[in-house]
């Protein structure tokens, strides 16, 4: 039994190690430099990329980028207080939606202009609306069968990626230059910026207040991927019939956030589950680092790139101009 336990777990040891070094390092500069964590994370592991498809560290690698940072993302809902969700109110949920729609919205109508194909529109509309490259991935599942789709989400992936890799260095700086509040930043972060692990990675770079707002608006905005998908899969005749479902993260950062505004939980395990959590998302962005590859994001033809851009660049302006009017 022995034998079998370490045969499962062997595969993954070599990326686990990698990126937990690199998590150890990354926390070691910014404790006697004061840059924040996530960014020194990001840069020593696209340091490391050359391992990324090294057989002893590839698969521990992909978990701790994907499983590991969902199970962080989770364990942020013990952070989550009522104070938190009070004071963004009811109307920047509603904003939210909004963005999402009018992002999917520029999709379509880049994708008509441009001569692609209307799936394509809401394949990267969604990607940017959602969550990136896992809404990209969600959402091409249940995209009609067509001779382009795996390189239409291929390109999406790569592209989304790539933005949200900038994003997630860029923004925090141009909201702070902007003179927004933490708060505000959170917001911002969590309503622009395209993948979770750049999400989380971008709102604690600024403080653990808008890293904890940047999360819930961003677990708002990956509620929605089911409802995109089912619109989708309807939208299209002939679209393979798959279950959706909600993303188990999502439930659980919810349940975290019920037992901790309960008071159930002594504050020394608290505590120890809020560093864990930490911990959790420094290895996992550490994990994305190594796995992005710059030589790929530079291949990114510029004429595909228009639509990506566009809705990136609206759901910023108009996420922008919302804290401007609306005061969180």
């Amino acid at each position: 039994m022995l034998t079998t336990v370490k045969s499962r777990i062997t595969p993954y040891t070599g990326g686990l190690l990698l990126a937990t070094v690199i998590a150890v390092a990354a926390s070691f500069l910014s404790e006697h430099y004061g840059a924040p964590v996530m960014l020194f994370a990001l840069l020593i592991g696209i340091a490391f990329h050359f391992l990324s498809e090294d057989e002893t560290c590839a698969t521990g690698i992909d978990f701790a980028a994907k499983t590991l940072l969902r199970f962080g993302v989770g364990l942020l809902g013990l952070r989550l207080g009522l104070a938190e969700v009070m004071s963004l109110g009811f109307t920047p949920i509603i904003a939210v939606i909004a963005f999402v729609l009018a992002t999917l919205a520029c999709g379509a109508l880049m994708s008509y202009l441009l001569g692609r194909r209307m799936a394509f529109g809401l394949l990267a509309g969604g990607s940017v609306a959602i969550c990136g490259a896992s809404a990209a991935l969600a959402i091409a599942s249940v995209l009609p069968p067509h001779k382009d789709r795996e390189q239409d989400t291929l390109f999406v992936v790569i592209g989304v990626t790539a933005l949200s890799t900038f994003a997630m260095i860029a923004y925090p700086i141009l909201f702070q230059s902007l003179g927004l509040s933490d708060v505000e930043s959170g917001f911002l972060v969590g309503a622009t910026i395209h993948d979770v692990a750049q999400v989380v990675g971008a709102g604690y770079s600024i403080s653990e207040e808008a890293g904890v707002i940047a999360t819930y608006v961003k677990i708002l905005r990956v509620a929605l991927l089911p409802i995109v998908m089912l619109v989708t899969m309807f939208s299209f005749r002939g679209a393979k019939q798959q279950r959706v479902g909600i993303p188990w993260f999502l439930l659980m950062f919810a349940g975290c956030a019920v037992v901790a505004n309960l008071g159930v939980l002594p504050a020394p395990l608290l505590t120890l589950l809020n560093e864990f959590s930490r911990w959790c998302l420094v290895i996992a962005i550490s994990a994305l680092g190594v796995k992005t590859s710059l030589a790929r994001i530079v291949k990114v033809k510029a004429s595909y790139s228009i639509i990506l851009i566009a809705e990136t660049l609206l759901l910023l302006m108009i996420a922008l101009l919302f804290v401007y009017f609306y005061d969180i």
